[in-house]
């Protein structure tokens, strides 16, 4: 038993040095890819922070109310928005939170963006998705510090790498409700729509999104609410935002600062499932 033991643990199946040489060739190989999409980010991430600094505190909070309004059609809804909104400006949180906003709408877009496209084709094609769901059990799973590692390989320190990284861990889910919701279109509105001489583009987009439309809409809110635990990790890797202080706080031993720091998150967490949940809407 001892031999046998000792053979497969002479024999160990190259699984990280596998990893370092595709690293590597891609490293080597694919610099112009990385650098597109590196300018592609940055570009996304630039305009979406100046388009969140541009407005005064107070007049965001007010811009942020109406849209709360508007899609939920609760005015208990809106100031809870109005509040916390202003105890994130009172802590003096205000440029981390729009920081950290600023990554989840990014990784959100680009998530969506891909997920749901991705989502509609595993739908339609079960053996696609079979072939998809223990890649997709893999993203989940993976520790997420791992994904910095490559993140950093190829797109070094910043905003970018921590985009990245959010992008991967959370893509599954707007893939998974995407796929589920139009997997779960009731078939007697398929076959009506059918029947009627509806064209599989009609199908699609008359029938299947529109019923779908729930599920997609919790894709969204899984994928903006695990954003939003990246936050931290992200700092890791020099992503600006609420994560800086949490990081900060935990190299100094500093409890005050981290659970101001982490309270401000929950905040910032409860307000985005508020305003975006679907039942509130009428």
């Amino acid at each position: 038993m001892e031999s046998l033991t000792s053979w497969i643990t002479d024999n160990k199946i190259p699984v990280g040095r596998t990893a370092k040489t595709v690293f590597d060739w891609l490293n080597a190989n694919a610099a112009g890819a990385f650098d597109a999409i590196s300018t592609a980010m940055n570009w996304l991430i630039g305009g979406i922070l100046g388009a969140l600094q541009a407005p005064h505190p107070l007049v965001f909070i007010l811009l942020a109310v109406a849209l709360t309004y508007a899609l939920q059609r609760r005015l208990t809804t809106c100031l809870l928005v109005a509040a916390g909104l202003l105890f994130i400006l009172n802590q003096g949180y205000w440029t981390e939170m729009l920081q950290s906003l600023t990554l989840v709408l990014a990784a959100c877009i680009v998530c969506m963006a891909i997920g749901v496209p991705i989502g509609i084709a595993a739908a339609h094609r079960p053996r696609l998705y079979a072939w998809m769901r223990p890649v997709l059990d893999l993203m989940q799973t993976l520790p997420t510090f791992v994904y910095l590692i490559p993140a950093i390989v190829f797109f070094g320190i910043g905003m970018v790498p921590g985009l990245l990284a959010t992008v991967i861990f959370v893509l599954p889910a707007p893939i998974r409700l995407t796929q589920l919701g139009i997997a779960s279109t009731p078939p007697a509105l398929v076959e009506a729509a059918t029947a009627f001489g509806a064209t599989p583009r009609q199908l699609l987009w008359k029938v299947e999104l529109p019923s779908a439309l729930p599920q997609i809409m919790a894709g969204l809110n899984q994928t903006i609410m695990l954003s939003l635990s990246m936050v931290v990790i992200a700092a890791l890797v020099g992503a600006s935002g609420l994560g800086v202080p949490v990081v900060r706080a935990l190299n100094s031993v500093n409890t005050s600062l981290g659970f101001e720091s982490g309270f401000v998150i929950v905040v910032v967490a409860i307000l985005l499932d508020r305003m975006l949940r679907m039942e509130g809407r009428k």
